[in-house]
């Protein structure tokens, strides 16, 4: 190549553009080894070897499934927001899953909190420590895709932790009686006793105290998970939240030594609920005689030393870790082991050897616990079955094991011959609980217990074999993990509520359960808005399109919570339509991306094929059943000022309370003279509206069209012939897609014939901003409904910011079911005063807006959508 020239960079310019793509004209070649030793520089995983990591005291989160606001945003988007959703139903509290995921990916973070919470009192806790993968997860339609299932867990801690930033506290809801009069305990501080006493309190209940024998709350979340994967402030934080119900907790008050059921039963409690767990360690006789000094610990006396030497803040004094200088034997192949064996590397073991009796098939701890143990370079032992310690200078210096094999019958048995002797310094047995403390089964009575010693229950109610007497939890014989605790304690508080109802005469319970839901100030903020003259209970609507196609579809929207809705367009019956062939489909704006978050779509379809007579009636019946809500009849007809009247006095008659007049649908009624073809002359913009405005009393809006070089000469032309307000805007035509033969889609028949459609969705988001804020200026008189890409409550805003005085949604409707749109960025809640007025606050600072709006984070509070 010859140097020099004007068509060159200087040699400083080069070296920066070194880095640069470069077509090759040759194969690259490197040897072998020259990489094999060049990779060190750039290797970002951990290279395998046999040494363990390097984790003394080094308790930092671990999870991988914790997630940034990015991650979280980009998991979220992954959910196909299933209508039959498998993944609520495997989760034990029956979290509406696919809704506060969708209300993650909308930006609505504490619509999302908000519903996890109302199902999972504990639910930053259970999203820390969920076994997801045999859960929600594992029923996830996602688990045989490349991507795999959703992260769940890493979502719902994510919401749950950016609530716990925001300084709310948890509040009685209002519909709440003031004080049910019943006194109740609850033994033991853990999450089914949390659980029961949260929903106990929702439910009105005032004289509700917890005892707990240990100086601190939580239970086992907090005595035994470890710090890395489930944070003391994280326990604390929902207790936190326990003790905003009014609810009281005494510690340092146990079963047994200090209150039994018969005293409890006699001090007037009229309904009681143990959560007491299982407090004693299952031992095997090979560890009679051990003791800590030895180098022997059971997990039950591990893990709290643990605990409590790693969470700050869980008992008074800071003490000593465990110090651990040699190698480590687990035994055992539950979670709990995992948490053993992954505590005893922060507590300094040079190496740690999980062993069990069976084989990894059959290993009983999740795939999570199973992996952190496995990452941190534990070494797995199975078939293996201790038979004797060797102890020397009063130290543990090794351990015998027997070969354990299974036979065809599936029986486990040990095979003598085979021998294993393992030099370890440290043994943790790990074989789970029981319940054996004399005092504690004596303090038990009247209860009748089984062969475990545990009560016998009602599995459906979770009451006991005495009248008033409830638990949950491990002490009830069913629960394994947290989340089924929590559920246990939500089971018994509706069947404690049921009998404490009937006890004092009440016998009106309805027989499904109907627990309060999760509640504080910010559900108070008033979003309602006047426009027109009109109140809007909250400033969102479903636009005239495919979702209100009929009125029962506009029924459940108003169910759902949306504040008004816009009938899809219809006309007079010389006008009836026919759709043949209508077609909505994903657009291409998003590349390659198929599924929910699509950034655009494109509809071929006409106005409503009903008749004027179905639209009057739906309109009248839909008015009565729904008074509080505001119903928007959009017609079309063609330049004729006999049927624009004809068609206006029949939709005002039926009692709809403003109108929409379709001046802009880009496709189809164009050919018949209505549509676009009235919306793009300003003429018969101005004409139009001002015969309807004579002929009727209630606000008339026009919608326009963007498909025009200037919208605002529409707008104008609908302000000069009185138009209450305007909609902005309607869709983009378009041509979405060519296909590499030439064909275009869609396209109907064999041949390559198509029509242009109407393009909605996020692509279309700028113009909508641009013409909302362009009509707002130029006619302040005009109210103006926004509409154009909106999805969420973060979107919504901007049209807010930008003149809009509520706003219509359709493309939002195709991808998500019922979500609560809220504000975003609620980290500054506490600027806002809790009964302030949306539609207040934009009046008192109207010559601000814009900018200011866009400074000031206003809040939407609860609105379901369907």
């Amino acid at each position: 190549m010859p140097e020099g020239g004007l068509s060159f960079d200087s040699s400083d310019i080069e070296n920066v553009l070194s880095l640069n793509p470069r077509i090759n004209k040759y194969a690259a070649l490197k040897p072998t080894a020259l990489t094999k030793q060049d990779k060190y520089n750039w290797k970002r995983n951990q290279d395998k070897n046999c040494t363990s990591c390097n984790l003394e005291n080094n308790f930092d989160d671990v999870k991988h499934t914790t997630l940034s606001e990015r991650a979280a945003l980009k998991e979220a988007s992954r959910c196909l927001k299933c209508a039959d959703a498998p993944c609520q139903k495997s989760c034990p509290t029956q979290i509406d899953i696919k809704s506060f995921i969708t209300s993650i990916s909308n930006k609505n973070y504490y619509g999302a909190a908000k519903m996890i919470f109302s199902d999972n009192p504990l639910g930053l806790s259970c999203g820390m420590v969920c076994p997801t993968s045999d859960l929600c997860a594992g029923g996830c339609n996602l688990e045989a895709t490349e991507e795999g299932a959703i992260n769940i867990s890493g979502l719902q801690q994510f919401a749950t932790e950016v609530f716990q930033k925001m300084g709310v506290k948890q509040v009685r809801p209002p519909q709440t009686i003031d004080d049910r009069g019943s006194k109740i305990a609850l033994i033991g501080c853990g999450p089914a006793s949390l659980s029961c006493a949260t929903y106990l309190a929702r439910l009105g209940y005032k004289n509700i105290t917890i005892f707990e024998k240990q100086d601190f709350t939580g239970g086992l979340s907090s005595s035994e998970i470890p710090q890395f994967r489930l944070p003391y402030k994280a326990v604390q934080f929902e207790i936190d939240l326990v003790r905003d119900l009014g609810v009281n907790i005494v510690t340092g008050i146990s079963l047994g030594k200090d209150i039994t059921i018969k005293n409890l039963m006699s001090d007037g409690y009229d309904a009681i609920f143990i959560g007491i767990g299982l407090p004693d360690p299952k031992r095997n006789t090979v560890f009679n005689g051990l003791t800590t000094e030895m180098g022997y610990y059971a997990s039950k006396d591990f893990l709290p030393l643990v605990a409590k030497s790693s969470k700050q803040g869980l008992c008074g004094c800071k003490r000593p870790l465990p110090s651990f200088s040699g190698r480590v034997a687990v035994l055992g192949a539950g979670d709990t082991a995992m948490d053993c064996a992954t505590s005893a590397l922060r507590c300094g073991a040079s190496k740690v050897f999980i062993i069990f009796r069976k084989g990894f098939s059959n290993i009983h701890a999740v795939p999570e616990e199973v992996q952190l143990a496995f990452e941190e370079k534990c070494e797995f032992m199975p078939f293996l079955s201790p038979k004797n310690i060797e102890v020397k200078d009063g130290k543990i210096v090794c351990i015998y094991f027997c070969r354990t094999e299974q036979n065809e019958n599936g029986e486990w048995s040990e095979d003598p011959d085979q021998l294993v002797k393992l030099k370890v310094n440290y043994i943790i047995s790990a074989f789970g609980s029981t319940l054996s403390d004399p005092e504690i089964l004596q303090a038990l009575e009247p209860l009748d217990l089984n062969t475990r010693n545990l009560p016998k229950i009602n599995s459906q109610t979770m009451e006991t074999s005495v009248q008033g007497v409830y638990c949950g939890g491990d002490f009830a014989g069913f629960s394994e993990t947290t989340v089924e605790s929590v559920n246990d304690g939500k089971t018994a508080a509706w069947y404690m509520h049921k009998y404490l109802m009937e006890k004092m005469g009440n016998n009106n319970v309805p027989i499904t359960p109907q627990l309060p839901k999760f509640y504080t100030c910010i559900d108070d903020v008033d979003i309602s808005v006047d426009i027109c003259n009109i109140h809007f209970e909250n400033p969102f609507g479903l636009a005239s399109a495919p979702p209100t196609t009929s009125s029962s579809m506009i029924r459940r929207a108003f169910q759902a919570g949306w504040g008004f809705a816009v009938t899809k367009t219809f006309g007079l019956d010389k006008d009836l339509v026919t759709n043949v062939s209508p077609r909505i489909i994903r657009g291409t704006t998003s590349r390659h991306v198929y599924g929910p978050e699509q950034g655009s779509f494109l509809n071929i379809e006409l106005i409503s094929e009903k008749r004027e007579e179905y639209w009057c009636k739906s309109i009248a019946e839909l008015k009565k059943d729904f008074p509080e809500k505001v119903l928007i009849a959009s017609i079309m007809c063609s330049y004729s000022k006999e049927d624009w009247e004809n068609l206006s006095t029949k939709a005002e008659k039926a009692g709809a309370d403003a109108l929409e007049l379709n001046l802009s649908c880009p496709h189809g009624m164009g050919e018949s003279g209505m549509g676009l073809a009235c919306g793009q002359d300003p003429i018969l913009v101005e004409q139009i509206t001002k015969w309807v405005k004579a002929n009727v009393k209630i606000p008339v809006f026009i919608k326009l069209t963007p498909n025009i070089t200037d919208i605002l000469t529409i707008a104008k032309a609908a302000d000069r012939g009185g138009a209450d307000g305007v909609t902005a805007i309607n869709t983009v035509s378009g041509l979405m897609e060519i296909q590499g033969n030439g064909t275009p889609w869609p396209h109907v028949g064999s041949g390559k014939r198509t029509t242009y459609g109407g393009m909605s969705g996020n692509a279309v988001r700028p113009l909508g901003l641009r013409a909302v804020s362009s009509i707002s200026k130029a006619c302040p008189r005009l109210a103006v409904l926004g509409s154009g890409g909106i999805d969420s409550s973060d979107t919504a805003y901007q049209y807010f910011c930008c003149g809009a005085s509520a706003v219509q949604k359709f493309n939002l409707t195709q991808l998500i079911s019922d979500a609560e749109i809220l504000g975003s960025r609620l980290q500054q809640w506490n600027l806002l005063e809790s009964n302030i007025r949306i539609s207040e606050y934009r009046k008192c600072h109207r010559e601000l807006l814009p900018f200011f709006e866009k400074k000031i984070i206003l809040l939407f509070a609860a609105t379901l959508m369907a």
